[in-house]
């Protein structure tokens, strides 16, 4: 029987340095921009907790940028472009809803980003309208019943489309915790947790509209002012991206839920790379009777 070939020092040093290179490649964290600054939502108590939730993970570094006004957005814009294809993955707290239009040039790199392979995730109001091309990447927003079709889902899971100019438009009633049901139970952001877990106090939307197209609903909630099984996580598939939406995340109490918090961080995985690796946490909600939930008196 022949001996195996001998490695000699440089041989040896080689294979180290790949085996090195390896681990390091296998346990580099990803690299998360979290654009915060304009929203008519409290940004500056929501941002930090968008970026303790994906740092406590172990698995992002998370690099916060903080925009200007969107009066003067344009102008820093030419100064100090926001460089998106050094990240994996961009996480919006960020929307102009209610302000005064700008050309915002960066976000048409933004929707260039996605769409050519780029991550990303949208937090609760980032959902709304601020790019021609938004609704695409959003697949449903904040919007009348004039602007798209809206989706719900069925008690056993099948998804039901009612077009522009039917039902409610967006809206939404007075905070309260909320059971949230996983029925895409096999895709990767919901895999391995219960089916249906107690959300914190929060926002609970009904009758968001869009293009609703490349879209696969992720999770629902029950509504009880539309009495319809409503979306609040859904995934996108746009152009060569990928994209993770959230209506979960009103206000930094609600941030604090560990459902939130898991849940976006398997989102923001996902964006970046295809998968989840994120193990449920100990103290990730347990399952609950959505029977036995109370809701809002308004």
């Amino acid at each position: 029987m022949k001996r195996p070939p001998r490695l000699g020092l440089l041989g040896l040093l080689a294979l180290l340095v790949l085996v090195a290179s390896s681990m390091a490649a296998g346990n580099a964290r990803l690299r998360v921009l979290l654009l915060t600054g304009v929203n008519h939502h409290d940004w500056r108590s929501t941002t930090p907790q968008i970026s303790a939730a994906l740092g406590e993970t172990g698995k992002f570094n998370v690099a916060v940028v903080t925009t200007p006004p969107i009066e003067a957005l344009d102008a820093v814009w030419q100064t100090n472009q926001f460089n998106f294809k050094s990240y994996d993955v961009v996480v919006l707290n960020w929307t102009d809803y209610g302000k005064k239009p700008a050309t915002r040039a960066w976000m048409d790199d933004l929707v260039s980003y996605v769409t050519q392979g780029g991550g990303l995730v949208v937090i609760h109001a980032a959902s709304l309208e601020f790019h021609p091309d938004w609704s695409k990447l959003s697949g449903l927003g904040w919007h009348d019943a004039s602007f798209g079709d809206r989706l719900t889902m069925s008690d056993d899971g099948q998804v039901v489309r009612t077009p522009k100019g039917e039902g409610p438009g967006s809206g939404h009633g007075s905070l309260f915790a909320w059971p949230v049901t996983m029925r895409a139970t096999q895709h990767p952001i919901a895999a391995g947790l219960p089916v249906t877990w107690l959300n914190a106090e929060d926002e609970l939307w009904h009758g968001t509209r869009g293009p609703a197209k490349n879209l696969e609903i992720i999770a629902t909630a029950f509504s009880p002012l539309t009495k319809t099984n409503e979306p609040v996580m859904w995934t996108i598939k746009a152009g060569q991206g990928c994209v993770f939406v959230t209506l979960l995340g009103h206000d930094a109490k609600a941030m604090q839920g560990q459902g939130f918090r898991h849940t976006l961080a398997r989102g923001c995985e996902w964006a970046a790379t295809g998968k989840v690796t994120l193990k449920v946490p100990e103290n990730f909600p347990k399952t609950v009777s959505s029977t036995n939930v109370s809701t809002p008196l308004k």
